[in-house]
């Protein structure tokens, strides 16, 4: 395990930051640093140049900044898979069918887990493969950023403690801060330090066990796949159980929130094990040729599939938003 005493004692120093909002992202990296092995935390240190204790927390919103550059507008896409799928009656997910031409989540963790450690590629190069695949591996498991519907959910306006929200900035930020009582630094550190707890020994230690399964660096896809299922099956479980006009309108800070918050708790705890040992993997494949091998291309990108005219509607929604999360007026939008 990486030691983290330096690392608690330095997280109430930093700047507070507005809320899988900075809060989940920042959470994810802290229990994938408390759990990746030394051999790993010794190799991200030294890609990112950064040995201080808080070498992943410090590049776990990197993306979405970068994103807004004129240099990294490409990767808007990125961030999300749209699931053309029917909530709540078939919740489903198909990387062909739903990963377009300019790639998708799945794509992004496919190609840039092959580049951290290629030695084709560039040390600058490698650097943001590894911000993106922390920042990704977070992303996938917030279950919105795995569906289509209202482009998200980004069209889907709700209130959230009397205020007007869309429904995925609810799931990205409105929950875990009100589960954990704010979104700064120290309610990061403390929120971590408690999901690092139940999955050593508490609640989440039998079934993270079976967080890992599927995950192979050799195949990507499938392993980001396996994660992607996971999250999208919680948009009929858990955040459209009764659809669209189950929240459209409604205040989500009672009994939705109380049915809510332990998924979105269980999901940051699995997105924090899984990068670790998603990390873990990669650095171990490193020594064994696998990293040398060039990038599949079918990874980067996906296309040529006929849809139905609906989904096809959808993607051209998606893309007049210039492929941002949501494009909503009047409400409080998507925030990181």
């Amino acid at each position: 395990m990486a030691p983290k005493t330096t690392l608690l004692a330095l997280l109430p120093l930093l700047s507070p930051a507005i809320a899988w909002g900075t809060l989940g992202h920042t959470t994810v990296a802290l229990i994938a640093q408390s759990l990746v092995s030394n051999k790993t935390a010794s190799f991200a240190k030294s890609l990112l140049n950064d040995t201080s204790p808080l070498y992943l927390f410090n590049i776990a919103t990197w993306a979405d900044s970068y994103r807004y550059t004129a240099e990294g507008a490409f990767s808007s896409p990125l961030h999300y898979i749209d699931a053309f799928d029917d909530p709540p009656t078939s919740c489903n997910v198909d990387y062909k069918r739903d990963c377009p031409e300019e790639g998708c989540i799945v794509s992004a963790i496919a190609n840039y887990t092959t580049r951290i450690a290629a030695a084709n590629v560039s040390r600058a190069e490698q650097e943001k493969a590894l911000k993106w695949v922390v920042h990704f591996v977070g992303d996938i498991h917030q279950p919105l950023h795995v569906e289509n519907l209202a482009v998200g959910g980004n069209g889907i306006n709700v209130t959230f403690g009397g205020v007007v929200k869309n429904l995925h900035s609810v799931w990205d930020s409105s929950i875990a801060e009100k589960l954990v009582g704010g979104y700064t630094v120290d309610y990061a550190r403390n929120w971590s330090t408690a999901l690092v707890g139940e999955i050593e020994g508490g609640k989440y230690a039998n079934v993270s066990r079976f967080w890992a399964e599927g995950m192979d660096v050799t195949d990507p896809v499938a392993s980001a796949m396996v994660w992607a299922r996971d999250s999208n099956a919680k948009v009929c479980t858990t955040v459209l159980p009764d659809g669209q006009a189950g929240v459209e309108g409604k205040e989500l800070s009672g009994a939705y929130y109380e049915n809510a918050a332990p998924v979105v708790e269980a999901q940051v705890a699995k997105a924090g094990f899984r990068l670790a040992k998603w990390l873990d993997r990669i650095v171990q494949s490193a020594g064994k040729g696998y990293t040398t091998k060039e990038v599949k291309e079918e990874w980067v990108k996906r296309g040529g599939v006929q849809l139905e005219d609906w989904m096809v509607e959808a993607r051209r929604k998606r893309r007049e938003c210039g492929w941002e999360c949501g494009c909503a007026e009047g409400v409080e939008g998507h925030v990181h």
